[in-house]
């Protein structure tokens, strides 16, 4: 049978590369999201380029009742799922702690915490029914060592870091693989949501190296989701050949 693989935060970035990528390799995949118009778009394009099977739920992450009603209505021959993509994530504002705007470190702890737990509290029982399956986690290097200005964005990521840990302790017995992939710097629309949709200050993270893609980390979740039943990759961190570190790197 075709794996199923449901992937939060699937309208751009990571998530979406990860949904292309599943798609390329026969898999039947839900993918979610708050933008419907997004979801919508990517649909059509895997179904015409991929013929893949590809059903929308659109909710944030954010909202506990939200996230409950559509998992809970996925029809019957959606629910097992085998894959569970916790992309959804964000990061708000680059201050210093005492000059941070405690709205932006809400939304990163409703989006990257709650958010995955919430989503992560609906699967798992259609998981434990099934006794397999295997969640991946977004993570981020900085969810391994802090940087400068990054304080309530590397706590959640810390918290993402322990949970995947937690989780894979408590479900152990049940069959099920755990997994946390933590990117160095990508290029996405992460660093134009994190300045707020100031572009220049975005583009000026990426220069004078180059940084990974969606697709070199759509690549390193799908090798990890497919190896055989008995193998599990806990952790991997993956970064640019020019970074070093959170902090540390090689620009030219």
């Amino acid at each position: 049978m075709k794996k199923l693989v449901l992937i939060t935060g699937a309208t751009s970035g990571i998530g979406e590369a990860c949904a292309i990528k599943y798609a390329e390799n026969n898999c039947r995949i839900i993918i979610c999201g708050r933008r419907r118009e997004r979801l919508e778009y990517l649909q059509k394009r895997l179904v015409q380029d991929y013929k893949a099977e590809v059903y929308i739920l659109n909710f944030d992450v954010r909202k506990r009742p939200e996230v409950q009603t559509a998992i809970s209505n996925l029809p019957q021959n959606w629910k097992d799922i085998d894959v569970l993509i916790n992309n959804a994530g964000l990061s708000l504002g680059l201050d210093n702690f005492q000059n941070a705007s405690m709205e932006d470190w809400e939304t990163m702890i409703d989006t990257n915490i709650k958010g995955l737990l919430y989503v992560t509290k609906e699967i798992v029982p259609y998981m434990i029914k099934n006794q397999k399956g295997h969640i991946i986690n977004i993570g981020s290097i900085a969810g391994k060592e802090v940087y400068p200005k990054g304080n309530a964005y590397c706590a959640t990521k810390f918290a993402v870091d322990a949970l995947t840990k937690a989780m894979r302790v408590d479900m152990v017995s049940q069959g099920i693989k755990v997994s946390q992939i933590a990117p160095g710097a990508v290029e996405t629309e992460f660093s134009l949501i994190r300045f707020k949709g100031d572009q220049e200050k975005a583009d000026d993270v990426y220069k004078g190296y180059k940084p990974l893609t969606g697709e070199d980390i759509a690549e390193t979740v799908y090798f990890v989701s497919s190896l055989p039943p008995h193998v599990n990759i806990n952790d991997m961190l993956v970064m640019p050949v020019a970074q070093a570190s959170s902090s540390v790197w090689h620009k030219k």
